[in-house]
């Protein structure tokens, strides 16, 4: 259990029967009436982001929420196939529970947001940069930067990436995953 004093960006709380982290909160103490805390809070499951308002003093649920190291090992039928690095366990998970699945290839490291007294899977994360390959993408023409300076170009996981004109197929690129934008080349033999 806490209270309005114990809130910070980042904490987990069971409210409304739904995990939520606070995003943003701010004590507003009024010349008239008591004292409140207005919040914003993203649903864990989700990921959407609603406004509350907290009397001062109020208790909530704090919840456990850990972050675990995965690896991605496959998709099939079934869903998406991940290993717990620590424990080699293995489970599947449905493909609405794995956001930028299109950016994620065999053996890709992703980070798991668990809730950790029911030991239940609540998102996965995939880092914020991943390095894929250019798969395919048409040859850049000379002067037509006039009216589009990218181009679509496919990656090695079916994603549809825009990148410079100057990218060519077989090119390995950095992708942010956060906004499917192009970062940088990535220099081989590192």
């Amino acid at each position: 259990m806490a209270t309005t004093a114990d809130f910070r960006n980042g904490l987990c709380l069971e409210w409304n029967n739904d995990l939520y982290s606070i995003v943003e909160f701010q004590h507003v103490k009024p010349g008239k009436g008591p004292a409140f805390v207005r919040t914003k809070l993203r649903n864990i499951k989700t990921g959407r982001v609603i406004d509350n308002t907290f009397t001062s003093g109020v208790t909530v649920t704090t919840a456990r929420i850990e972050k675990r190291e995965f690896q991605f090992l496959y998709k099939d039928e079934d869903g998406y196939n991940f290993m717990e690095t620590e424990t080699f366990e293995q489970f599947n998970l449905d493909e609405k529970m794995v956001p930028q699945a299109d950016l994620m290839k065999d053996g890709q490291a992703v980070s798991v947001l668990v809730h950790a007294e029911t030991e239940t899977i609540l998102s996965v994360e995939l880092p914020q940069y991943v390095e894929l390959r250019v798969t395919y993408t048409e040859p850049g023409l000379k002067g037509d930067t006039s009216t589009s300076p990218s181009k679509p170009a496919t990656v090695e996981t079916g994603a549809t990436i825009k990148v410079p004109l100057f990218i060519e197929n077989d090119e390995l690129i950095r992708v942010n995953t956060n906004t499917y934008e192009y970062d940088s080349r990535v220099k081989e033999g590192r």
